[in-house]
């Protein structure tokens, strides 16, 4: 690297110079206009902090607590797909620096890496049952602490920078000897054929009984962004919640997850862990999800841009500077652990005016 990177969307350049265009316009593109990819950047923005001032800060506990497993800090590695077009070394080199910064990893099932090279969590029901069950019994068998299921792909949203390069998927190590992934590319990205042929578009909440018949890990759901399906998935029994519109690469026009995570909280009640996904680019992007509820965070692209970077060391540098931000916020906002982080630290635009003016 010509220059050391002081902030996590510096390693989005990086990562420019270092990856084909190719692989690069996969990785940072959204859906269509790409609205909503903006906007889970642009809606932390109109969220301003409220610190608190003469508080003892001069110990900070960052450590949290996920379904029984400590971390270092609420910020997790979301499920990507697909890292061996970064770099060489893929997900095993993403998850030696999640072991590193002790924290949780969760490993997509389009990984290029098979589960039994990482260590961490997988998601995805696929349309023949007998191929889930196996890599299910496979996760199990290798430690995997918990199935998390993407539910927002029964179809592949229109990402029209894969489109315009023909983007060729590299074959899916985790399927080999189960499944062709091989497709015809004659009409653009094969992405979107290879979605189509995995993926099973009935999947209902139904099947997330089937899935916990075939499994003792704790299930939760990546995906919801509305009250009503955080109501239906508490009482189908997932173990926690992710709010995520897949880095905004599904359905344009989704609300920032930002925006509507406390919309999903107030709905779980606490019964369940909630998780946030997307548009965390800084540690205050850390606080402000905690503040509006969430236990922790997942971060996608940055992750991948740090890879791409400098591989398992960018991945550790990415993760380190959020955590270094975070750190910081909480002492300026008066916060000496994370439970200290409540909602009255945190003021939104679109939910408090009406409150200012009682």
């Amino acid at each position: 690297m010509a220059s050391e990177p002081v902030n996590v969307n510096e390693f989005q350049e990086l990562a420019r110079q270092a990856l084909p265009k190719m692989y690069y316009d996969f990785y940072t593109g959204g859906a269509e206009d790409q609205h909503t990819l903006k906007e889970n950047v642009a809606a932390f923005r109109r969220i301003m902090l409220r610190p608190r001032v003469l508080v003892d800060v001069s110990r900070i506990d960052m450590s949290t607590t996920i379904l029984g497993y400590n971390i270092s800090a609420p910020i997790m590695i979301a499920p990507t797909a697909m890292h061996q077009l970064a770099h060489p070394e893929g997900e095993v080199a993403t998850a030696r620096a999640a072991a590193a910064c002790n924290t949780i990893m969760i490993l997509s099932n389009m990984s290029t890496c098979t589960v039994e090279e990482v260590a961490s969590s997988c998601n995805a029901v696929l349309k023949r049952r007998d191929i889930s069950a196996q890599i299910v019994h496979r996760v199990e068998k290798n430690g995997y602490k918990a199935i998390v299921l993407t539910v927002d792909t029964p179809r592949l949203g229109r990402r029209e920078a894969d489109i315009k390069n023909r983007m060729v998927a590299p074959q899916l190590r985790n399927f080999e000897g189960l499944l062709s992934t091989e497709v015809d590319t004659d009409k653009g990205s094969n992405l979107e054929a290879l979605i189509k042929g995995i993926y099973d578009t009935s999947l209902s909440w139904e099947d997330i009984g089937w899935l916990k018949s075939i499994t003792n890990l704790p299930i939760l759901i990546k995906g919801v962004l509305t009250h009503e399906n955080a109501r239906k998935a508490v009482e189908v029994g997932v173990a926690g919640i992710v709010v995520s519109n897949h880095g905004a690469r599904q359905l344009d026009y989704t609300p920032a997850t930002i925006s509507v995570l406390e919309e999903v909280v107030h709905a779980v009640g606490g019964r369940v862990p909630v998780l946030f996904d997307g548009g965390v680019r800084r540690g205050t992007d850390v606080f402000k999800a905690l503040a509006l509820g969430a236990q922790a965070v997942l971060v996608g692209r940055p992750v991948v841009y740090g890879l791409a970077a400098n591989g398992e060391r960018g991945v550790r540098r990415v993760i380190e500077m959020l955590k270094d931000e975070f750190e910081l916020t909480m002492a300026l906002s008066g916060c000496p652990s994370v439970k200290d982080i409540t909602r009255s630290h945190v003021t939104t635009t679109e939910f408090d005016k009406p409150r200012s003016m009682l």
